[in-house]
């Protein structure tokens, strides 16, 4: 793997610069457990029907866009709890 390899993610694009580390993981983060977590729900809720797919793309939606922001705003919390309660390496 040469230097250039090193550099980018997929097809080309460049990685990000580690300073914005901060809101890449919780983006990731918020868009997998909502994706999950709606999906579920919404299966629960009305089952494989017709109107599944936008029903659940619908609440997806929805939960990612309370999800992204409280995850911004709890995660230094979260981190300062768990300094707390775990032993450093």
């Amino acid at each position: 793997m040469n230097a250039s390899n090193k550099s980018t993610v997929l097809f080309g694009i460049p990685k990000l610069p580690a300073r914005y580390g901060s809101l890449v993981m919780p983006l990731l983060l918020s868009i997998l457990m909502t994706c999950i977590v709606s999906l579920v729900s919404t299966f629960k809720g009305i089952g494989m029907s017709p109107q599944f797919a936008s029903k659940w793309l619908a609440a997806w939606g929805v939960s990612w866009l309370i999800a992204f922001p409280v995850l911004l705003l709890v995660l230094p919390i979260v981190r300062k709890v768990t300094a707390a309660l775990v032993r450093a390496a």
